[in-house]
C-alpha cells in the first residue's frame, strides 16, 4: 500500500503490522526484486513481482508454524484443537 493512504481493514495483532512489514521488505530484498520498492511505494513493481514476494512470505509463514506444532509434539491433533468442533449427529 502506498504511504499516506488509509485503509479500512481492521488489524487483527496491530502490533505484528511493523513486523509483516519488514518481513515484508527482507523477502523482497531476497527476491532481488526491482528496488523500487524501497522508497515504500509499491506501485512501479510489477504484480508478479508482488505476488512473489507474498508468495514466499506465505511459505515462510507456514514452514514456521509447522515446526511449531512439530515442536509441540502435538501434529494435527494440537493443530485441530485451537478451532472449535462442528457437532456430529
Amino acid at each position: 500500500m502506498a504511504l499516506g493512504s488509509s485503509s479500512k481493514n481492521i488489524k487483527v495483532v496491530p502490533e505484528a503490522f511493523q513486523a509483516m512489514n519488514q518481513f515484508k521488505y527482507e523477502v523482497a530484498t531476497e527476491l532481488g526484486i526491482n528496488p523500487e520498492y524501497k522508497s515504500g511505494y509499491w506501485g512501479n513493481i510489477s504484480s508478479r513481482e508482488c505476488g512473489a514476494v507474498g508468495g514466499h512470505m506465505v511459505r515462510r509463514m507456514v514452514a514456521a508454524a509447522q515446526q511449531s506444532l512439530i515442536g509441540q509434539g502435538g501434529g494435527t491433533a494440537s493443530f485441530r484443537g485451537g478451532f472449535p468442533q462442528e457437532p456430529t449427529q
